[in-house]
């Protein structure tokens, strides 16, 4: 398993990424694209591909913006923004317990604009029906009554628009398409918050992180194989992951490191926001939108606490061998005694009933499998 790399460009698309079925095993989902945005996260460099193990924590490159074709004016401002993301990311990594207080003025004009830019021109607007080429029209006084909004207080998250995508077993996948203005600030708050959570986030975590992507989760897996004593594989699924989770227990995950009011209370509207569909609004206290931005980094946060730091002082009591590699709600964990294997299933079980989630009664499986297992894959249990 490789060493967790710190470099920028989230693989995820506004958390559609994961969200394809299985269509000849969780390999192949690894491997598929979503059908939406890239977030805007902060940027750094890549560390070396021959550092050791995914389960380190550590080894954080720096950050250097995406400077595109902006003018000489834009490009100095780029920078003065990722110095000082760099100052917040510093910070983070220097204390694990650090509370960040005044984080709302990162969200700039220019952190905005870059969040349009990055939009696919194409895309398909949100329940106001604004698209890019009409947002585009009136750019620069669009982005400074936004920017004005958000930071008076007055901007309202609008709900998402539903949407359906076909599934690989013939159903239906349910979606929220964001508002333009919806997707630009959750995006500029993504990237804010990126500079903190890329400090915290443990190294076999590899779903919508910049610089991670599906192939590095596979061949993290693939060497872990080799490496490690595995002789059993916990092929885990999640539930309607993004669908059950607790909205007040992601409160309090956030207010674990976020203590800007300001902050807190755009997540809030955002979780608020509902979905709109046949011109009804509808609300949940559970669940985030599937879709959204902000979703693919409110979700690995999730399971950073309730999965990764757990299963991070579980495998340190376990007599063999113990791997892991998390692509957001996708989880693949190896074990070299299949005693472990069904007792780390039910422990796991037990905890993410605490805190909302389900295991898949039919996807989530434990099979034999790794090079010290017998030749003849049994399949399920």
């Amino acid at each position: 398993m490789r060493e967790n790399r710190e470099s920028p460009a989230l693989s995820c698309k506004d958390g559609m990424q994961d969200r394809r079925e299985k269509a000849g095993g969780r390999t192949a989902r690894m491997n598929e694209d979503g059908k939406s945005d890239l977030p805007v996260v902060p940027t750094k460099s890549a560390n070396k591909r021959a550092q050791t193990l995914a389960e380190s924590m550590e080894g954080r490159g720096g950050a250097k913006g995406n400077m595109g074709q902006q003018s000489m004016r834009r490009t100095q401002s780029r920078e003065s923004m990722t110095q000082e993301l760099d100052r917040v990311r510093q910070a983070a990594r220097r204390d694990r317990k650090t509370k960040f207080t005044a984080l709302l003025h990162h969200v700039t004009d220019e952190r905005l604009r870059g969040a349009f830019q990055e939009l696919k021109r194409k895309a398909a607007p949100g329940v106001d029906g604004v698209t890019w080429d009409q947002y585009e029209q009136n750019l620069e006084e669009n982005l400074k009554e936004l920017h004005k909004r958000v930071h008076q207080g007055s901007y309202q998250a609008k709900p998402s628009r539903r949407v359906y995508i076909p599934k690989a077993d013939g159903k239906q996948r349910a979606l929220g398409i964001a508002t333009l203005e919806d997707k630009l600030v959750q995006r500029a708050v993504a990237e804010v918050l990126s500079a903190i959570y890329e400090e915290d986030f443990l190294g076999f975590s590899y779903g919508c992180r910049p610089g991670l992507s599906q192939h590095d989760a596979l061949d993290a897996y693939a060497v872990g194989l080799y490496v490690k004593k595995v002789s059993w594989v916990l092929d885990v699924d999640i539930q309607g992951f993004y669908d059950t989770i607790d909205q007040g227990w992601m409160q309090k995950f956030i207010e674990y490191r976020i203590a800007d009011r300001r902050v807190l209370r755009l997540i809030q509207k955002w979780m608020k926001a509902g979905v709109m569909e046949a011109g009804s609004v509808t609300q949940s206290e559970n669940g985030i939108q599937q879709g959204a931005s902000i979703s693919p980094l409110l979700g690995n946060l999730y399971l950073h606490y309730v999965l990764d730091l757990w299963v991070q002082k579980w495998r340190k009591q376990a007599r063999g061998d113990v791997m892991i590699v998390r692509y957001v709600d996708d989880v693949l964990i190896g074990f070299q005694h299949r005693i472990e294997a069904e007792r780390f299933q039910n422990e796991l079980s037990e905890r993410l009933g605490k805190f909302g989630l389900k295991l898949h009664p039919e996807k989530t499986r434990l099979v034999e499998f790794g090079r010290l297992s017998i030749a003849t894959h049994k399949g399920p249990l």
